[in-house]
């Protein structure tokens, strides 16, 4: 069986940018967001969750500016786990409960000395860290790089094809970020928002998942379905197990 996850990163940064991803999720295929604490839209993002029970809302962990510096020492390992465990508590203070899952800005939890922090909250707390869980990352659902816009990238036929040769059995994370412009979060990904958005909403692609017998699931579904496949394996083994032994 096929699962996907599409989970949109950023929620929070801002008005236009939270109002990008309740459209996807509500219209389109979106099924997860993650939620950034420290953004000026944070609190309107946790208020409007309130109507979407549907919707997995993760913690986005941000260690870094728009441009990718570093905001915390990753040597200072005392200081960048009270930092991670505030943005925890801030989302719980936010949302009322705990994430459906964990990553990070910029990805930034691959960081060699960051990523034990995470690992260690992810696994404490029994939540799907990005890369680290069963879902299987796949980030290629993005449209620029050296400084240019990839409108192609982006758009209804490339997300169809990825979708056909990348998405296979087991579960599949697709990472996004919709979203209208907003002058209340700088970043250089700004008119590919928008086109993301389009083409998440696009009834050809609901129409490519159906063809392709991919069943749309959230970060809210992966325990379950873990523990599932799990108790499937394990009959499976037994039952290999009993023949052998005849």
């Amino acid at each position: 069986m096929k699962y996907l996850i599409v989970n949109a990163d950023d929620f929070g940064a801002g008005r236009d940018i939270n109002r990008g991803i309740v459209e996807a999720h509500v219209r389109g295929i979106l099924t997860s967001t993650s939620l950034m604490v420290d953004m000026p839209g944070a609190t309107e993002a946790a208020r409007q969750s309130a109507d979407l029970p549907e919707l997995s809302i993760g913690l986005h962990v941000q260690l870094t500016r728009e441009e990718g510096s570093l905001l915390i020492d990753p040597s200072d390992s005392a200081a960048c786990r009270t930092e991670l465990r505030r943005q925890l508590s801030e989302f719980h203070e936010l949302m009322g409960r705990l994430p459906t899952h964990l990553d990070s800005h910029h990805n930034i939890h691959r960081n060699p000395q960051l990523l034990p922090h995470f690992r260690e909250i992810a696994q404490e707390l029994v939540m799907p860290l990005r890369e680290h869980s069963a879902a299987r990352y796949f980030s290629k659902f993005y449209g620029q790089w050296d400084g240019e816009s990839h409108f192609e990238q982006i758009s209804v036929d490339n997300l169809s094809y990825m979708l056909a040769v990348e998405v296979g059995d087991g579960i599949t994370e697709l990472s996004c970020h919709p979203g209208y412009m907003s002058p209340d979060f700088h970043s250089a990904y700004s008119v590919e928002r928008e086109a993301e958005l389009r083409t998440l909403c696009d009834h050809r692609i609901r129409e490519k998942l159906n063809e392709l017998c991919i069943q749309l699931i959230g970060f809210i579904d992966l325990k379950n379905l873990s523990n599932r496949n799990g108790r499937s394996a394990s009959a499976r083994a037994a039952a290999v197990a009993t023949r052998s032994a005849m």
